[in-house]
This record gives C-alpha cells, sequence and structure tokens, in this order.
C-alpha cells in the first residue's frame, strides 16, 4: 500500500516539476534545449526527491541548462509545494539522465552496423 502512494507522490511531483520548468520558468539559457522530466524518486520519508531530467540540446547548452535548473531548486519546490498538497514538501535533487541520449547511440551505431551489413 505504500509503495503504491510512493509511486503516486513520485508521478504528481513529476507532472508538476514538468509543468513548472515549461510554464513557470522564463531563464533565456532554457529556450534552445528541450527538457524532459524523466522520473522522481522520493525517499521514504519525503525529505528528498530525485529527479531526473533528459536535456536535448548541444553538451553546452545541456549543462547550462543543468546548472539553471539545479540553481532555480528552490523556487521549483516552492511551486511544488503549492500545488501537491504534502505534509513536508521534498528537497529536490536534480540529475542527468542520459539513458536517452545513450539509446540513440546504440540506435544510430546499430543503424550503421546494419548498413555496412547490407554494401557487403
Amino acid at each position: 500500500m505504500a509503495n503504491y502512494r510512493g509511486g503516486r507522490i513520485n508521478e504528481e511531483i513529476k507532472k508538476e516539476i514538468s509543468n513548472i520548468i515549461m510554464n513557470k520558468m522564463w531563464d533565456p539559457r532554457l529556450k534552445d534545449v528541450m527538457i524532459s522530466v524523466t522520473a522522481v524518486e522520493v525517499t521514504k520519508d519525503l525529505k528528498y526527491a530525485k529527479v531526473f531530467v533528459s536535456i536535448f540540446g548541444s553538451e553546452e547548452k545541456t549543462i547550462e541548462a543543468l546548472k539553471v535548473i539545479k540553481k532555480s531548486a528552490g523556487f521549483i519546490r516552492k511551486e511544488v509545494s503549492s500545488a501537491v498538497k504534502l505534509r513536508n514538501t521534498p528537497e529536490l535533487i536534480f540529475e542527468l539522465d542520459n539513458s536517452i541520449n545513450r539509446a540513440l547511440h546504440i540506435d544510430s551505431l546499430l543503424s550503421k552496423i546494419k548498413e555496412k551489413e547490407n554494401h557487403e
């Protein structure tokens, strides 16, 4: 039962953070990249939430966008607290999720191998 509640909280916080980043953050360094919140993992005591974000753009702009998001963690937490009714809003810890980029890289490598095999 507690696992189900944790899953609901994770999804609700994920939805709210996505909405906040898309609609309430006006930093120009976020305009040249596409940001997606891929997962949220809240600790059992609800004190911390690890937020995984995937950022599409050049490597330089990705790093800059992640810095902006990390520096805005307090603002994002405040916005989450007004949208998600919890006794304590977890402290947000943002991490870069490279799984999508790795999957795209592997897919391109597989495509190159397949193309090379077709030419032989």
